[in-house]
């Protein structure tokens, strides 16, 4: 393959100052959902709820992006990346802050009422960001891009489990500190993100394609987008499901704490996520997005498998491999899928957040098969996941 440059097009203009301000976001958005699974098993225990009720915390979040997907995107379409940007930030904080008087009240309704404000604030977030990138440089880089971008994404979720971890297993249990401290942080960034300006790639193109009528290709006759976005809703169910039963998986089957288990979840599984991130960004320039794809699936297969029949010690270490195969999956179908979308980009990455409700769904449904049989026959549901991406990613050139 052609090596070009990442963030810097033919004619020679740059966008490193703008694609360095949307990397800060992708490591905002990786604490506030790793931080997720440590509250997963902190609830559990405090409030002495099921593993199928504790599974609402990410159902509330990832239904933030369900129901706030096609708004979000309206908003980006007429008033800019930079205004999702700061909607984003400011949801995010605010619902960080209301963790404060959560703790206090120690309501569960009320800690998932937080949640899903935050959720909704990072579909923001993501709806703006995650397509900015991909047009941030020729688009041969895409994949390469929003592969070293959400790098910075896996970082945040290295930090969010150990902090968790931190305030929520080591200390007295205090949940409230945490999130103010990060929704505080939040907030001062979206003061400095309104006072920058973020250029509107691809701005003109689209508004000459709204006033002349002309929209092309319908976005649902293009079969790599199509066949993206269920990839897409696949993978978040899968990462969600094995990010949030972690932790139960080396307590029940490894002979963990619940403590070791939330570092060896920080720097082991989101250490490998990182690491995998960085390097398919560099083999990127070498090897097809969608045949790193391909292998990347088939290891993520292997993995459940032994998670499944091998429980114990093993099927733990297959556990942690398994962050490393997830790694390129998100940002590598993400821009898959838009790659023939045309001038389309904005309305498709609406659709492709809204996808990221799977994450709401796999829980739910490993957490039942959990209470009922086992917990790690519940990564079967993982494992359907990782049979259909391989498929996407192996037949991605005839779509």
């Amino acid at each position: 393959m052609e090596k070009i440059g990442l963030v810097r097009t033919r004619d020679g203009r740059s966008f490193l100052v703008p694609f360095i301000l949307i990397t800060s976001l992708f490591f905002l958005w990786g604490v506030a959902h790793s931080i997720l699974d440590v509250l997963n098993k902190h609830f559990q225990d405090t409030m002495e709820i099921t593993r199928t009720r504790s599974a609402l915390i990410q159902a509330v979040v990832y239904g933030g992006y369900f129901v706030m997907a096609l708004p979000a995107g309206r908003l980006i379409r007429r008033f800019g990346y930079r205004t999702g940007v700061l909607t984003g930030l400011v949801l995010y904080g605010i619902g960080a802050l209301l963790f404060i008087p959560g703790g206090r009240i120690q309501s569960f309704e009320f800690f998932l009422l937080a949640l899903f404000v935050i959720g909704c604030g990072l579909t923001c977030l993501e709806t703006a960001s995650n397509p900015y990138v991909t047009v941030l440089g020729e688009p041969e880089g895409s994949e390469r891009r929003i592969n070293l971008a959400q790098s910075f994404n896996g970082l945040g979720w290295i930090c969010g489990p150990l902090i968790g971890g931190f305030f929520l297993f080591a200390g007295d249990g205090d949940v409230a500190t945490p999130y103010a401290v990060l929704g505080t942080v939040v907030l001062l960034i979206a003061v400095v993100f309104s006072r920058v300006k973020l250029p509107e790639i691809g701005q003109e193109a689209e508004k000459k394609e709204a006033e002349t009528g002309k929209s092309g290709t319908s976005l649902w006759k293009t079969a790599s987008f199509t066949m993206g976005l269920l990839s897409l809703f696949l993978y978040v169910a899968a990462q969600t499901g094995i990010n949030s039963f972690f932790i139960n998986y080396a307590t029940e089957n490894a002979g963990v704490t619940a403590q070791t288990a939330s570092v060896w979840l920080s720097f082991g599984g989101m250490g490998l996520f990182m690491l995998g991130r960085m390097g398919g960004s560099w083999l990127m320039r070498f090897v097809k997005g969608e045949k790193v794809l391909a292998a990347c699936a088939a290891g993520g297969l292997i993995c459940m498998a032994a998670v499944i029949f091998l429980p114990g010690s093993i099927g733990w270490y297959f556990l942690l491999l398994c962050f490393l195969c997830e790694s390129i999956m998100f940002p590598t179908i993400f821009s898959l899928s838009l790659r023939h979308v045309d001038k389309k980009t904005k309305q498709a990455s609406s659709y492709l957040i809204m996808s990221i409700v799977g994450g709401a769904i796999a829980p739910m449904w490993m957490g039942f098969i959990a209470d009922h049989i086992s917990m790690a026959t519940g990564f079967i549901v993982p494992l359907v996941c990782f049979v259909e991406i391989l498929w996407f990613a192996t037949q991605y050139k005839k779509l």
